[in-house]
């Protein structure tokens, strides 16, 4: 199905407001509804699945350390709008619908996390073994930032956030005000999702791969999905105007899979101030944003030279993409609007500044293994440390210690790697001979380990662990003891089966 590119205008997502105070901070309720809503002028309505009625959800805009609450309402109907694969993580054995929001990025005690069998049902009918509660409690006591809230229900993570469970949620602090960056008006969230349509205007997932040969279960989970169109805060391919001066886009990767190669065809750069984590130490200017799905990228782009043009966020697709594939774009910027009044705002050099946890004290240095294997029906199945989200929990760092993960991918792909509760930074990377590894089991580096971009070296919660390396990173485990995961942020690989628990444990327990 083909749809002609920038013909509707870029949403501009509302921001919720909470319904009362009190003594525990501002108190919201955010409901999860299936209703319908017109992602491209020329495509009929698409049934969804969002947060209060809207793809994306609302965006929660709050203050550090100013704490709130959110009841996480399912109000979603008994049948699932995709289909649903019941043999993985005995989603046989319970209900087809099953949500449990998770704020990404957030340090949050285990029972807010998120958990992915602390699901529930409509009605908080069915729930399932940990931590059931619609109430989440969110502390806010970390670094201004964007993060982002989606489902995390076991066996169902992908489906559910293709159906339209996303949505973003902004801190701020003092020290970014100070900073007199871009804002109000000239500040705007970007959500960057891949969806695939029916010609009825539905969603498309695929039932099962595609050799109808094959002998699976049907509906049968796919290793991976790649929408072929492009969705910018509910658009698909939109056009945003802007006036000649500088915006500030805080941009999330919410798609299942695809990563993306962001370039503006004009040539101009993209000043990059924040990562998963919040500010970087320092401005980094550059040409092309690397982005796995569940990271975020806060840019500033400078219109001020470009009046009157129109500018195409590109995303590279390598040398061998199919030129039938028209997600080489992603939105388009009409630079049309007059200037409102002066641009009083600034790009700073230094940030903020970041203390290096190489410093601390390493208790733990892990060796974890990204690896491929499949199951009884010949699919893939993908793996933690050749270990199964079933298997006993071996990640237990103990509270308030530092350590070290490894992340040694021995599959044929990238796999962006997401750890709960913490922010982390990335150490370095390092190549070594897979083809050697699959012959005897042995790493034999071919490189010397390099360090992160320069836009990756401030705080993360995601990382892109490239096949053929090892990627380090480093994290200090707090301030929460008790049940979290780590996993793959594939959510496809997520769902089957490349997630474990992880528990921090208070060393007094011991």
């Amino acid at each position: 199905m083909k749809l002609r590119k920038f013909v509707d205008p870029l949403p501009i997502v509302d921001t919720v407001e909470p319904q009362q105070k009190n003594s525990k901070g501002a108190y919201y309720e955010v409901q999860m509804e299936e209703f319908t809503q017109k992602l491209h002028r020329d495509l009929r309505p698409t049934r969804l699945w969002g947060y209060n009625r809207q793809f994306p959800g609302p965006t929660i805009d709050v203050n550090r350390d100013d704490p709130i609450q959110v009841k996480w309402i399912n109000n979603l109907p008994a049948k699932h709008i995709l289909p649903v694969d019941r043999s993985i993580h005995n989603v046989a054995h319970h209900p087809e619908v099953r949500t449990v929001t998770h704020l990404h990025g957030s340090v949050t005690r285990p029972e807010s996390d998120g958990y992915p069998e602390a699901w529930y049902t409509k009605g908080f009918k069915e729930v399932g073994p940990f931590f059931e509660r619609e109430r989440y409690d969110y502390p806010n006591k970390q670094r201004a930032t964007l993060l982002w809230y989606h489902d995390h229900a076991m066996g169902l993570t992908r489906l559910n956030v293709y159906a339209g469970l996303v949505g973003m949620y902004i801190i701020r602090d003092e020290q970014e005000k100070a900073l007199n960056l871009p804002k109000g008006n000239f500040e705007i969230p970007l959500v960057i999702v891949d969806r695939s349509f029916n010609e009825d205007g539905s969603l498309f997932y695929p039932r099962q791969p595609d050799d109808p040969a094959d002998d699976l279960p049907d509906p049968s989970i796919v290793p991976a999905f790649l929408g072929d169109k492009i969705i910018v805060n509910g658009k698909v391919w939109p056009y945003f105007e802007v006036e000649p001066r500088k915006y500030r886009f805080r941009i999330l990767n919410a798609s299942n899979t695809r990563g993306y190669q962001l370039s503006l065809d004009s040539g101009q750069p993209f000043y990059q101030i924040g990562s998963d984590g919040g500010l970087m130490q320092k401005t980094v200017k550059i040409n092309k944003l690397a982005m796995e799905p569940a990271e975020r990228v806060d840019v500033i782009l400078d219109f001020s030279n470009h009046d009157g043009e129109t500018i195409i966020l590109k995303n590279d697709l390598g040398p061998d993409a199919d030129p039938e594939d028209e997600t080489d774009e992603v939105m388009q910027f009409d630079v049309s609007v007059p200037l409102s009044g002066k641009d009083q705002s600034t790009i700073p050099r230094i940030l903020t500044r970041i203390p290096p946890l190489k410093e601390n004290n390493i208790t733990a240095m892990r060796n974890l293994k990204l690896l491929g294997s499949t199951d009884e029906y010949g699919r893939p199945l993908l793996l933690l440390d050749n270990k199964k989200w079933t298997d006993p929990v071996t990640e237990k760092p103990q509270l308030g210690a530092t350590e070290i993960w490894s992340f040694i991918n021995i599959t044929g792909f990238t796999h962006p790697m997401h750890i709960h509760l913490i922010q982390f930074q990335i150490l370095d990377r390092r190549p070594f001979d897979l083809d050697l590894y699959n012959e005897d089991g042995r790493i034999v580096f071919t490189g010397k380990a390099t360090s992160p971009e320069p836009n990756e070296q401030g705080w993360k919660d995601t990382v892109a662990a490239p096949s053929a390396q090892i990627t380090r990173v480093i994290a200090k485990f707090a301030p929460y003891t008790g049940d979290y995961v780590w996993h793959c942020h594939i959510l496809e690989h997520e769902d089957y089966d490349m997630m474990r628990p992880m528990t921090v444990i208070d060393p007094e327990d011991l």
